[in-house]
């Protein structure tokens, strides 16, 4: 089991910036797949408080339930990317 796991909805242009940034970064994640309704979203309002998509989580740097593409995308890029210290 991968430390990040990404919840998305199939046909979501915000994850799907993500999930070529992850892919770009070459990074091994779980992915799960959203219900398309939002009251279905049991799991990732679990770990988000909310329910929309895309979210992220890394056990390795305690980020739960990170929302939001662009914050994804520049947490992904600083702590995986070029930003990496």
């Amino acid at each position: 089991m991968a430390e990040i796991t990404f919840y998305e909805l199939p046909g979501c242009p915000f994850c799907a910036k993500v999930r070529s940034k992850l892919e770009e970064l070459d990074l091994e994640y779980d992915s799960i797949e959203v219900p398309r309704a939002h009251g279905e979203r049991e799991q990732v309002k679990e770990v988000s408080g909310q329910t929309g998509v895309p979210v992220l989580t890394d056990e390795a740097h305690g980020v739960e339930g990170m929302p939001e593409s662009s914050d994804i995308v520049e947490y992904l890029e600083e702590t995986y990317g070029s930003g990496a210290a």
